[in-house]
Formats: C-alpha cells, structure tokens, sequence
C-alpha cells in the first residue's frame, strides 16, 4: 500500500508541474512532493523535501517535462 500512495503522489505532483510559471512555484510544490513521498517510504521528510525542492526548481533546465 505504501508504495501505491507514493507512486499516485508523484503522478499528482508531475502532473501539476506543467501548470506553474517560474521556478520558485516548481521548487515548492517540489518540496511538498518530496516531503510526502519521503514521509511514505519512512525518511526524514524535511530531507526529502530540500531534495524535492531543488528538483522542482531546476526541472525546467534539465528536462522538457517542466515546460
């Protein structure tokens, strides 16, 4: 069951992230994702969202998925 909530978590999130506009709104909701998901599997979940966060914030320059 854990890994059903993680894996709809993360759709929900890759989902929301083609609606944001600037880096600042990708990093946050991030943030949110990676908190969640970090506090699903069982991790610290202010860890997962620093990681979350900067994964937001820079989606847009690494992939096309941010666009």
């Amino acid at each position: 069951m854990v890994k059903y909530t993680w894996i709809l978590a993360a759709g929900a999130f890759l989902s929301l992230s083609g609606c944001l506009e600037n880096d600042l709104q990708r990093g946050l909701v991030g943030a949110a994702g990676g908190a969640v998901a970090a506090d699903a599997l069982g991790y610290d979940p202010v860890t997962g969202a620093l990681i979350g966060g900067a994964a937001g914030a820079v989606c847009d320059e690494i992939t096309r998925i941010c666009r």
